[in-house]
């Protein structure tokens, strides 16, 4: 049974009921740049697993709205034959990231899992960020430069010096980047702890690192802004800005994040970072404006995604330059709500004291929630067989929101949910949704324009995002896998009436997943971690550029075998 609809749900505006708003000065504190070269294979081998988001009590602190017997049950889409318009060329692996780095930073890189994805494109370029290392490629897939280590980019200490005894250096986790066509500007963002050198235990202050480059050449310098997110008046702080979402209208770059004590358990809820974009490109002191204390009391707040516009894609002018964002209710079964936020008089981030306001609506929407773990499908598992490890299964995302984009007027994104498909027990599947949003009263108000899922028959489609170009056309990217597929790259086309379209196979998977953290030898439970999110972007030719997890044909390191996989579709 399908729950898309056309009609408009419009629903109340109202402000998050706690929320707090700061000011700080930022100006320019250093330069960075991409190195020419890649790195060498080294002696030694330490593990690492981005888990903070995995610490919410719970997993999931709200009470489901819908029944647990409510799974979506839509019928299954239909795998493509051919691909047109496609091409599309391999990306990072987990080799790479492991290796890069030169100098000082030669052998220095973790073993890390899961493959967190950034991508953006634009002049020519395409910037990819995967984990702690990114590359440039031109867009016939050539590597130009990288990969680079995010702390030898960042000029911070090496993650690990292999001496005896180790010397450990920053934690960076969960990049993310965008290309502002109109600034022609790259912008990159990554999250940065500190250690104790002698442990690599936490010691609390942390950072949100912003580098914004200085012309339309990625493989050229980078202006770096650092925005303290230690919160020491927050509770249980000192705090980390856990997994940097990033959004930009015409005024302003926004950074979300999600809140947690670096030392024990808890969660202080989203944090909204708000900034002139022009000042950041033109490498200017600017005012910061943060938003705390976000809730609402229909439900759980958790990673509120701002929204990302395409070239001709038409930024919210009213209300003085508005920016939106949308975010789902983190709870442990099913939902039938989404929450629109908007963000007002971003004109005024320019000023001194910029004058903002935000406030949020809550949307009726069709049914998602927690997905299962997937299954893959049997292949060769090296390091499995080595520590005596069954087959894993892979984590399939939880229902939090991934990559918005406003585009003539709506605001696209998706979010993974558990799916029934015939004769075939419940899988992972996307559900999309775009939204008309407005500020027609000065405060957040909307409804829901078009929804719907894509799934495939007996699989699980996991980890999905949505580019959308200035003609409304959209475009998801995600990983296929299930009984009969090893982990592969796929995407589909959405149209706004018609819904999803065929699955695409992008780049096909070529074994299972082997990697370390699903391996009860490693602590693993059997469900190794996948890509925390995929990436689409569209670029001022209006191609889509896709970038997702998949299992190359390609060298391996032992500890992992994951790689990325970067398409592009002409519409």
């Amino acid at each position: 049974m399908s729950y898309r609809i056309f009609v408009f749900a419009l629903a109340a505006a109202a402000s998050a009921s706690a929320t707090q708003q700061s000011q700080s000065q930022v100006a320019p504190f250093s330069t960075a740049q991409i190195s020419a070269a890649g790195g060498t294979d080294g002696p030694g081998d330490e593990v690492r697993s981005n888990s903070f988001d995995k610490r919410i009590p719970g997993t999931g602190t709200g009470l489901a709205r819908v029944p647990a017997d409510h799974v979506p049950a839509p019928p299954p889409n239909s795998i493509a034959l051919v691909n047109p318009g496609f091409s599309g060329f391999p990306g990072l692996t987990h080799r790479d990231q492991r290796r890069a780095g030169t100098g000082a930073y030669s052998n220095t890189q973790f073993s890390l899992e899961p493959p967190d994805q950034g991508l953006c494109v634009g002049n020519g370029f395409v910037l990819e960020l995967v984990n702690t290392a990114l590359a440039v490629y031109g867009t016939d897939g050539t590597r130009l430069a990288g990969p680079t280590p995010f702390n030898q980019f960042f000029g911070l200490r090496p993650e690990i010096v292999r001496s005896s005894p180790p010397v450990f250096g920053d934690f960076t986790s969960d990049p993310k980047c965008y290309f502002d066509a109109d600034l022609q500007r790259f912008f990159i963002t990554i999250l940065q702890l500190d250690v104790d050198p002698s442990t690599g235990n936490f010691t609390g202050p942390t950072h949100l690192f912003v580098a914004v480059s200085n012309s339309a050449d990625p493989t050229g310098s980078f202006r770096v802004f650092v925005i303290d997110s230690t919160d020491l008046d927050h509770p249980g702080c000192p705090c980390l800005g856990d997994q940097p979402l990033i959004g930009a209208d015409a005024n302003g770059f926004y950074v979300s994040t999600n809140e947690f004590p670096v030392f024990g358990n808890g969660f202080n809820g989203p944090q909204i970072y708000a900034m002139s974009k022009q000042r950041l490109a033109a490498g200017q002191p600017l005012t910061v404006v943060h938003f705390s204390g976000l809730s609402l009391p229909q439900g759980s707040v958790f990673s509120i995604q701002p929204a990302t516009t395409p070239r001709g894609g038409g930024f919210e002018t009213a209300a003085g330059g508005t920016e939106y964002f949308l975010d789902s209710f983190f709870t442990t079964g099913l939902e039938n709500r989404i929450v629109l936020w908007a963000l007002t008089n971003t004109s005024s981030l320019s000023k001194p004291r910029p004058a903002l306001s935000l406030t949020s609506a809550v949307l009726d929407t069709e049914i998602y929630g927690n997905t299962p773990a997937a299954q893959q499908k049997p292949g060769p598992t090296p390091l499995g067989s080595l520590v005596n490890g069954k087959l894993e299964f892979l984590d399939s995302d939880d229902d939090r929101m991934q990559q918005v984009v406003f585009s003539g007027g709506l605001l696209w994104s998706a979010a993974a949910t558990p799916v029934k498909t015939p004769n075939s027990p419940t899988t992972s599947g996307a559900a999309w949704f775009a939204v008309a949003p407005s500020v027609a009263t000065g405060a957040a108000s909307g409804g829901i324009a078009a929804q719907g899922y894509i799934s495939v028959q007996g699989a699980s489609v996991i980890y999905p995002a949505v580019g959308v170009d200035a003609l409304g056309n959209a475009t998801a990217v995600f990983t296929l896998v299930g009984p009969n597929f090893f982990p592969s790259a796929a995407y589909a086309s959405i149209d706004l009436a018609a819904g999803a379209g065929d699955v695409h196979i992008a780049a096909s998977g070529t074994a299972p997943e082997d990697g370390f953290t699903g391996y009860t030898a490693f602590g693993g439970s059997r469900i190794a971690r996948w890509g925390d999110y995929s990436a689409a972007s569209v670029d001022e030719l209006g191609n889509f550029w896709l970038a997702t997890e998949f299992i190359p044909n390609a060298p391996r390191t032992q500890l992992a075998d994951w790689g990325s996989f970067i398409s592009t579709i002409t519409p």
